[in-house]
């Protein structure tokens, strides 16, 4: 049984080993070609879409972190099913790594962008995890370097001070290569040094909001630190803005291309924005509102020309080959759609699409917010399907009505006496939100004090006093733009963003 015991754990160290190298390889190469990260993005790939939104609403955005560790634990129970084999005979062990390896290796070429490089890190580990269990199974044998002999029980032939040396030296060897591949990916994931240039149709100044006034309220504008962040990548693009650049093609009069630097040389537009993400629930949290800074998408489609165009889609593709539909003519009716240089003040971090992403106001991120974009191809549903129609989500999802209360949270606890509800509310292109309305233990609806506007585009933040009774109530709250009023139907996200009242239960004492 300690036989047994130790030859799973050289098989699951053995694999750390290769993983650790593997990723470190990556780093210095492509990190989304890290045999771990490659396998979580074919999983995320073939995820079906409700357990993806269930992912994204019971964790959040740890729903990266739990896949990564679902994948990662899955290949350590495989792991020690190699290290079983190789007491048997080694290659058995050793077939069965370069086996997992090849899985990942095939996940990584399955990339759009994929190329040969990016079977490097594989081979690494594959390499690094069949020489690591070959060192621990001769370890146990070293005077004749006989694997596989008979078992030998503790203090009958084995050298257990080959083994620890040989398991620490390994151990030892994981770690520093694992933490070295992580902090290179991090060190090259670090914005740029960018200087962006002033707009030439700069924002207005944004009006105080209700931050200090509204204990608990979202700031009128999103720290950059804290924007939501939801995607499909478990590790951020590394885009170098010297070799980075955007293809404009398909049905347009001529193909185009443009550097970074003629990006900024053109006259960049300022504006006061807020994203939502589609898989927004009633009340959730991926939403945010900053100031963005960019060339017109209008402008640049102009360059190529556009006036004989037939296109009713225009996709967008990231720098890895993940691909977005927006709908043609939303994109061109004459909203502040841009393609994103600068986000409060800063050049785009890497998490949010550094050096350049797409945004059109009104839209769902999953048909507008493309991140990390290379290009631009004009041409029609019926000839392009995008990643996420392949899923069958909806072509035409403008953003829905909606509202959202901040303070006080769900289930929480408050003091009797004078206190204030808040929230945000938004209709992004909508006509913006011209009444919020509040309703206390199922009475009527009273309508809030409205925060100052940011524009059509932007969220607005609301408030109502109120003097808590002891008990536990229920608080709901609605919203009305100039366009229409905030459903009260239920809906879910899937398949063009959730709709409904958002209801909340308090104690107060």
């Amino acid at each position: 049984m300690r036989t047994r015991l130790l030859y799973a754990f050289f098989g699951v160290l053995s694999t750390v080993v290769g993983v650790a190298l593997g990723h470190l390889v990556a780093s210095l190469t492509n990190p989304s070609a890290s045999p771990v990260l490659a396998v979580g993005s074919q999983v995320i790939d073939l995820t079906p879409t409700p357990m993806k939104e269930w992912a994204i609403a019971h964790f959040g955005s740890n729903d990266k972190t739990i896949l990564i560790g679902n994948v990662f634990a899955g290949v350590l129970l495989l792991a020690a099913v190699a290290g079983l084999l190789a007491l048997k005979r080694f290659v058995y062990g050793a077939a069965l790594l370069v086996l997992l390896v090849a899985v990942a290796a095939f996940t990584a070429l399955n990339r759009p962008s994929a190329g040969v490089s990016d079977l490097l890190p594989s081979l690494a580990a594959a390499v690094a995890g069949v020489a690591s269990l070959w060192w621990l199974d001769r370890s146990r044998h070293p005077a004749t370097g006989a694997a596989n002999s008979a078992p030998a029980v503790a203090g009958a032939g084995t050298n257990r001070r080959t083994v620890l040396v040989a398991a620490g030296a390994l151990t030892a060897a994981a770690a520093v290569m694992g933490g070295a591949g992580r902090w290179i990916t991090s060190y090259r994931t670090r914005p740029e040094n960018v200087q962006l240039p002033a707009a030439k149709d700069a924002a207005k100044a944004l009006p105080a909001g209700l931050d200090d006034r509204v204990p608990g309220i979202s700031p009128f504008r999103t720290p950059t630190a804290d924007f939501y962040r939801v995607d499909t990548r478990l590790s951020l693009p590394v885009v170098s803005i010297d070799g980075w650049s955007l293809t404009i093609d398909g049905d347009v009069d001529n193909e185009v291309t443009f550097t970074f630097d003629d990006l900024l040389a053109m006259d960049l537009i300022e504006r006061d924005i807020t994203l939502t993400c589609v898989s927004n629930d009633i009340g959730g949290k991926y939403i945010g509102a900053a100031r963005w800074l960019g060339v017109p998408l209008k402008t640049l489609l102009d360059k190529a020309g556009i006036d004989n165009t037939k296109a009713d889609q225009i996709v967008s593709t990231d720098v890895d080959g993940m691909t977005i539909g927006t709908p043609f003519d939303l994109a061109t009716d004459g909203r502040d759609a841009m393609i994103a240089v600068g986000m409060n003040g800063a050049a785009l971090p890497r998490e949010h699409g550094f050096p350049a992403r797409m945004i059109v106001p009104g839209l769902y991120g999953f048909i507008s917010a493309t991140k990390w974009i290379t290009r631009i191809t004009l041409t029609t549903y019926a000839d392009t399907d995008v990643y996420w129609t392949q899923r069958d989500w909806a072509t035409d999802a403008p953003i829905k009505i909606s509202s959202r209360i901040d303070t006080p949270k769900p289930l929480s606890t408050v003091k009797k006496g004078r206190t204030v509800i808040g929230g945000v509310a938004w209709a992004q292109h909508q006509g913006g939100i011209e009444k919020v309305e509040v309703r206390i233990d199922g009475g009527g609806w009273q309508e809030a004090r409205l925060g100052p506007s940011g524009g059509q585009d932007y969220w607005r933040q609301w408030y109502l006093p109120w003097t808590a009774e002891p008990g536990q109530h229920s608080l709901a709250v609605r919203a009305v733009s100039s366009q229409g009023d905030q459903t009260a139907v239920r809906a879910t996200p899937f398949p063009d963003g959730s709709s409904g009242i958002q209801e909340v239960v308090v104690t107060v004492a």
